[in-house]
């Protein structure tokens, strides 16, 4: 009963050094000017509010400055009423924990190997407090506070639905819901069926078909502006040439390429190529028993096959992360965890623009559009690195 007793009390320390540890980011973006802050939650409430006042859920736009419209599925803004019902200041408040406690599902349920060895037992709250720390601090977890997002969410849905041992819930539900109320997530769709997980397949196809369907019923009007109209502006999800759209696309997109229909040639096929080796890789690590690199490999194809994907989408480079350390006894796999953690802190892609505007001749349009578009290219490596590099790795250690 003590030894109990002890693990409750590591554990109620652990959520106050963890909380300290985030406060600063915490801090920094609920005190941004209002219009500045949380802006993707502004989007959703705002899209809630819609549905209460009865007026098109597709035809608003947040106040300027941003002047953002609702670009998610009309299922999304029935959900998003819940936040309409509460003000301001208490969305902000209940969406950022909600922001950490899906983060803390996806590090536990992504680290588990290390989490659960017998040897680390006496320490798992330490580690789990560490590993919550690193997480927050990569880039693509700080711009889920710092915007509001609901990409982590979306994470933790798809990584329960794949890794769970016993889950209570019908499996392939939670990414169902994950896909309907954000289409990237349909990427699990086609894992799925190249792993020939039959019954999760259905029902995630089922789910997603009735929350998809389900508006055309409640908010008529809404659905069609959605599935008919607004989903088929790619402009709509912002400037496609941004920076931060670190999608293939989004990386041709920045090289000028003199002829639009010329990009989307080289975009369609690199997305072929892209594809087949990624959902190969995590076929074969599906069928090696190593579903986590399986759906680091997803989530990774989530990223890079979307037309736009900002950089807060590369929530899924936790799972990435967890999947190169494995159970934590390989030393060069920990290196490489830690240079991929390093890589995805710091800022690498404004690096890039920086380096562009010194206009320094052939430096910075060659290297400088290399370093904008690093996070897009880190993704690919890690494609390369699941897939070919790390079933070696495992066989040397």
């Amino acid at each position: 009963m003590g030894v109990i007793r002890r693990q409750w009390w590591a554990w109620a320390v652990v959520v106050l050094v963890v909380a300290v540890a985030v406060a600063p980011l915490v801090d920094t973006w609920l005190t941004n000017p209002d219009d500045q802050r949380l802006v993707d939650l502004d989007v959703y409430r705002t899209g809630g509010q819609m549905l209460l006042d009865g007026r098109p859920v597709y035809d608003y736009v947040t106040p300027a400055p941003q002047l953002l419209p609702f670009t998610y599925p009309p299922i999304a803004a029935m959900l998003a009423v819940v936040l309409a019902w509460m003000s301001w200041e208490t969305a902000q408040w209940v969406w950022t924990a909600g922001i950490f406690v899906a983060l803390a599902v996806t590090v536990w349920l992504s680290f588990r190997q290390v989490l659960e060895r017998e040897s680390l037992r006496r320490y798992v709250p330490w580690a789990f407090a560490l590993l919550m720390v690193l997480c927050t601090y990569l880039m693509p977890i700080r711009d889920q506070v710092r915007f509001g997002q609901v990409d982590i969410l979306l994470v933790a849905l798809c990584l329960a639905d794949c890794v769970v041992r016993r889950p209570w819930w019908p499996r392939g539900f939670l990414i169902g819901l994950a896909t309907a109320v954000k289409l990237t997530p349909g990427v699990f769709l086609i894992y799925l069926l190249v792993t020939r997980q039959w019954r999760t397949f259905f029902m995630a196809s089922f789910a997603a078909a009735v929350l998809t369907l389900l508006p055309f019923a409640v908010i008529p009007q809404d659905a069609a502006d959605f599935w008919f109209s607004a989903l088929l502006d790619p402009e709509r999800l912002g400037a496609n040439a941004a920076t931060t759209n670190q999608s293939i696309r989004g990386m041709l997109i920045r090289l000028y390429l003199p002829q639009e229909w010329l990009t989307l040639l080289v975009w369609a096929a690199i997305v072929v190529v892209v594809g087949w080796f990624g959902f190969r890789g995590a076929r074969e690590a599906y069928r090696a028993g190593d579903t986590l690199t399986a759906v680091a490999l997803v989530g990774l194809m989530a990223v890079l096959l979307s037309p736009v994907a900002w950089i807060h989408h590369l929530a899924w480079v936790v799972v990435v992360l967890a999947a190169i350390v494995g159970d934590g006894r390989d030393p060069v796999r920990l290196r490489v965890a830690a240079g991929v953690w390093l890589f995805y802190v710091v800022p690498v892609p404004w690096w890039g623009v920086s380096l562009i505007s010194l206009k320094i001749p052939g430096v910075s349009l060659v290297l400088g559009k290399i370093v904008q578009n690093g996070f897009g290219l880190g993704a690919v490596a890690l494609v390369w690195l699941l897939v070919s590099w790390l079933p070696k790795r495992r066989r040397i250690a």
